[in-house]
């Protein structure tokens, strides 16, 4: 996100906060993001910033100081609108999570929550 350090360390601290209260008052033991909304997000900030001149730009945000790396622009253009996606995730209960059950601390994983996970994760 580009904008001013010190509010969005605020949001992100907070926002994380109520996570980890969220999935601890619900006996949930991890959350991951899903790959569809991961994929989803990637798309969104592309669409945003498809709006300016960063794409076309040889930039470091865009991963062009690395020789074969793909481009893509992460940072979200905007306050506000990001603000207001996390509040919405977190109102509809992590929308885009992976919610696991745990048992006495130990997670377990069902066949579905493991495949998203190792594409995740390879």
């Amino acid at each position: 996100m580009l904008t001013n350090m010190i509010p969005s360390i605020e949001q992100h601290v907070e926002w994380i906060a109520d996570c980890v209260l969220y999935v601890r008052d619900h006996g949930f033991a991890c959350i991951e993001p899903t790959l569809a909304a991961q994929d989803a997000w990637v798309d969104h900030v592309n669409e945003v910033t498809g709006a300016t001149l960063f794409p076309t730009c040889n930039s470091w945000y865009l991963g062009a100081n690395i020789p074969d790396k793909s481009r893509v622009f992460m940072p979200y253009l905007g306050f506000p609108p990001y603000v207001q996606k996390c509040n919405d995730v977190a109102a509809k209960g992590y929308e885009g999570f992976l919610l696991i059950r745990g048992n006495d601390g130990e997670v377990k994983y069902d066949t579905q929550t493991l495949n998203s996970l190792r594409r995740v994760h390879t």
